[in-house]
């Protein structure tokens, strides 16, 4: 090879080396996979999610909102179709990262914990936080007014760790919007505090509730998208910053009400904020310091499902005393009680307690309604439980009984019912057990539980595996111990027998 000819095969190969990093960024797949499908798929969470995406009232069938606006006009410019999955807002990023979805669009602040987990688009609004109270509170008026009181914010959100730098709040979490302006409208809390588009959708027009001070506490929702997905995002940055200075951005705000001065800063250069510039470092703290939290879950876990499960076993034996020798009235009405508790789901039940009550007059606070609704949901089983013991139970028990002179409440009590528990307790052991898991879903109530504080953690930090493995740790050890624990009880009563 001549040195002429060797020289240009240095320059090709050092162009070549020179292309290499363009060509990966740019030619990751994701933005061509998304245009060969033909479909942007974004996730979000319709689920009380006004003004961002939620149901139209006029066409329950159809989705309206200024995101899905958002995602139809950002698709449009890729040359595709947007179409929207349903996903809970709090595991919308680890659903985003399991490849359920393109990207994940529903008001997901921009923060250094999740910027170390996904990517984000460019920010497309400047969001505020705002502090509601019920019309005519005078005694708070903004955040230093907050010690001592009752506030409920959403799971997850920049407004939960901004109340909890405030300290001395109660801080009461939701998963859901809809839910703490319902509960502050009925005393239940002394303040909501969340970003202004969610204030101004369920609490503006609420004559029981009033913005308490101006907003605050100023920051910037972006496009989630799974790391590696450069051309994906480049693609949408392009396609945002079209929608911005073709004016199509600001109609769509406009069209909800949403545009304000603080959208003026998405035309600078400061939109785009440092990654560092948000709050807390929880991402890197040690796993030991989330210990106390999900210790503190527990407990409460251990309160609900103790408190509930006496419930159940009592209400239970009377139900069944009903059903076997009741007169026909209270005979019927402890079996429909007992299909019904059965046949239907016992989310729906928790919500007709402490959302459907106040509708006609009657207010639980959260753990009565947490107490009542497992109590009386799980009593329905313990009384087929018991059913099932006492038939099983030969009539030549109480025959015998009744031989020796016990009256037949004695000949129940003393013969009966101890053998009928030696049949009922293998399957009220396991129904404790579930309790303590099903336990979890009083999380739609307002209960801070040991899943939610995980959830709540989890979702702050995205450290879901080392979070979730220390948690289904303390099940497990609340719920070992009643194993071993009947297995002691069933061997003393077989003891008794003999």
């Amino acid at each position: 090879m001549s040195a002429t000819a060797r020289g240009r095969f240095l320059l090709l190969f050092a162009a070549a080396l020179l292309a290499v990093p363009s060509v990966s960024r740019s030619a990751d797949g994701s933005l061509a996979r998304v245009r060969e499908r033909g479909t942007l798929l974004w996730g979000g969470d319709a689920e009380g999610g006004a003004p961002y995406v939620f149901p139209d009232p006029k066409d329950p069938g159809a989705l309206v909102g200024f995101e899905v606006d958002l995602a139809d006009a950002v698709a449009r410019e890729l040359g595709v179709r947007a179409r929207f999955s349903q996903n809970a807002w709090d595991s919308l990023l680890p659903a985003l990262q399991r490849g359920d979805f393109d990207v994940a669009l529903n008001g997901i602040e921009i923060t250094p914990e999740r910027s170390g987990s996904v990517l984000f688009s460019s920010p497309y609004y400047v969001y505020t936080e705002q502090l509601v109270v019920r019309k005519g509170e005078a005694s708070i008026r903004g955040l230093s007014d907050l010690a001592g009181k009752r506030v409920g914010t959403l799971s997850g959100a920049v407004s939960q760790a901004m109340l909890e730098g405030v300290g001395g709040v109660d801080i009461r979490v939701y998963t859901g919007v809809v839910e703490p302006y319902e509960d502050l409208a009925l005393g239940r809390l002394d303040a909501v505090f969340l970003d202004l588009p969610m204030a101004a959708y369920y609490a503006g027009p609420n004559p029981k509730l009033a913005f308490a001070g101006p907003p605050v506490g100023e920051g910037y929702y972006g496009i989630a998208l799974r790391k590696g997905d450069e051309s994906l995002r480049e693609a949408i940055d392009g396609a945002l910053g079209r929608l911005l200075r073709s004016g199509e951005l600001r109609r769509i705000y406009e069209r909800w009400a949403l545009w304000n001065g603080a959208q003026e800063k998405l035309f600078r250069r400061e939109a785009h904020p440092s990654p560092g510039a948000s709050f807390g470092e929880e991402r890197d703290a040690p796993l030991a310091s989330f210990l106390p939290a999900l210790l503190k879950g527990a407990g409460v876990t251990i309160l609900v499902s103790t408190v509930s499960m006496a419930l159940a076993v009592a209400l239970g034996l009377a139900l069944c005393l009903a059903r076997l020798h009741g007169p026909g009235p209270l005979r019927a009405a402890a079996t429909a009680y007992v299909e019904v508790y059965r046949g239907t789901p016992l989310l729906v039940q928790l919500y007709i307690l402490y959302y459907g009550l106040p509708n006609v007059g009657l207010t639980l606070s959260p753990l009565a309604a947490a107490f009542l609704g497992l109590g009386m949901n799980y009593a329905a089983y313990e009384a087929e439980l018991y059913r099932a013991g006492i038939e099983a139970v030969p009539s030549g028990q109480t025959e015998a009984a009744l031989s020796l002179g016990m009256d037949r409440g004695g000949a129940f009590r003393h013969v009966v019912l101890p053998q009928a528990l030696r049949v009922a307790l293998p399957g009220m052991t396991n129904d404790f057990v579930a309790l303590f898991k099903d336990s979890s879903l009083v999380s739609v109530i307002a209960m801070v539980e040991l899943t939610k504080t995980y959830n709540i953690l989890a979702a702050t930090t995205t450290r879901f595996l080392e979070l979730g493995v220390v948690a289904a740790l303390l099940y497990f050890g609340m719920s070992y111990p009643l194993s071993h624990l009947a297995r002691r009880l069933e061997a003393r009563l077989k003891r008794g027998r003999r």
